[in-house]
């Protein structure tokens, strides 16, 4: 016989839980599932989507600090020069 009831949601237990995140793992986290959706939309390619996920990516790098954050900065960098020759005539 199946379950149907959900699990209570511990809302105390998931506060404690987002609390132990380091903000900035999780920034380079995003920067990087964002990156990689730039790259796989100017494949595509999908231009406006491509040029979303460039400029929420621009928006994070400069939040982001060390060797990733560096890394993610030239990610950047090629994504909007893949942009730009990929929305030239």
């Amino acid at each position: 016989m199946a379950d149907d009831q959900q699990p209570e949601l511990d809302l105390e237990a998931l506060q404690q839980q987002l609390a132990s995140f380091s903000v900035e793992q999780f920034l380079i986290s995003a920067a990087s599932t964002i990156a990689s959706l730039a790259y796989a939309k100017l494949e595509r390619p999908d231009l406006p989507e491509a040029k979303k996920a460039i400029d929420a990516l621009a928006a994070l790098v400069p939040l982001l600090e060390g060797e990733l954050g560096a890394d993610l900065g030239l990610a950047l960098t090629k994504l909007q020069v893949a942009y730009a020759e990929a929305a030239s005539p």
